[in-house]
């Protein structure tokens, strides 16, 4: 979450007032991410999330994030609930920029997670793609294993202002991921950036997932490679095994992956380092002027890029 878009006062109560939620109270900026314009809006009915879809979203994939929230709200998936005007419409336009306001979901998000914290994600993880596997609509993955090297095209010219040699260690990985990508394993919709920011708990028991906004149609062990990527390094950058085995073994309970999902678990948790890596390379070199956001030092995942780079089975992540 960020923000780049301002809102206006008058502009803010005419947007309210095309719901049944009351009038406004207050509205404050969410600073934290990179992708979206968020706001907690206060109503003298409730607290809410106010979203402006900046230029990276694709307006065309709108229906698609906000249906798939109904729909896995529908099924006891706890995640935001995208709000209906009067008029039935939950998209609308707001500062020149499409705009979403979506339920308030209570919790706090973990800085440093714990095996329990873990366990619970495995869990939720899980049932979110069940939950999903009768989603009607899909959505390419526009952060794709297809998509890195253009992305980093764009940045590589000052890959090594950051640090030096990235250049070339980037290049040399985007060349073995080319050569060694899977593209056999089981699909369906996943979450794609389930980090410890996007998942909220109330006293260790996980109470909501959020930020739907990078979902897509891609291998379900994908989605789990990028929550050890997120949640099974300490801040040393050091593996946390205890947690990674909590993770895996609480998503196994709940859905079962096949062999080859297993197996290609390694090679797909290097690609999900290189994707954030390369998407926070970009982030850190293209912050826009004004904008109140905090972009996100990318090279954290060299290092995990480099763990993930050594293992060679799924054991190195508690999958047996």
């Amino acid at each position: 979450m960020a923000v780049y878009t301002h809102v206006e006062d008058d502009d803010l109560a005419a947007f309210v007032a095309k719901y049944d939620i009351g009038d406004v109270v207050a509205l404050k900026g969410i600073a934290e991410g990179v992708e979206n314009s968020n706001y907690l809006l206060q109503t003298d009915q409730g607290h809410y999330i106010l979203t402006l879809y900046e230029k990276r979203v694709n307006v065309d994939d709108l229906p698609f994030f906000l249906g798939l929230l109904e729909h896995l709200a529908e099924r006891g998936v706890d995640c935001p609930l995208p709000i209906h005007g009067r008029d039935g419409n939950t998209l609308r336009e707001l500062a020149g920029r499409p705009a979403a306001l979506v339920s308030f979901l209570n919790g706090i998000c973990v800085n440093k997670p714990k095996v329990q914290h873990c366990a619970e994600l495995g869990e939720h993880l899980a049932r979110m793609h069940l939950a999903s596997a009768d989603f009607t609509l899909s959505r390419k993955n526009g952060l794709g294993q297809s998509d890195w090297r253009p992305l980093f095209d764009q940045c590589a010219d000052h890959a090594n202002d950051v640090q030096p040699g990235l250049r070339d260690f980037i290049t040399a990985e985007l060349d073995y991921l080319d050569a060694h990508w899977p593209n056999d394993l089981q699909h369906g919709i996943i979450h794609a950036d389930l980090f410890p920011d996007n998942v909220f708990f109330v006293k260790d028991k996980l109470s909501g997932l959020i930020d739907f906004y990078f979902a897509c149609e891609d291998a379900l062990v994908y989605d789990l490679a990028i929550c050890i990527n997120a949640w099974c390094f300490e801040r040393g950058v050091e593996f946390n095994a205890t947690n990674a085995r909590a993770l895996t073994q609480s998503y196994q309970k709940i859905e079962q992956l096949p062999a080859a999902d297993i197996a290609a678990l390694p090679i797909l948790c290097r690609g999900a380092a290189l994707r954030f890596l390369l998407t926070r390379l970009y982030d850190w070199l293209n912050v826009p002027d004004g904008a109140l956001v905090k972009p996100k030092n990318p090279l954290d995942y060299v290092e995990r890029l480099r763990f993930h780079q050594k293992a060679t089975s799924a054991a190195s992540y508690g999958i047996s």
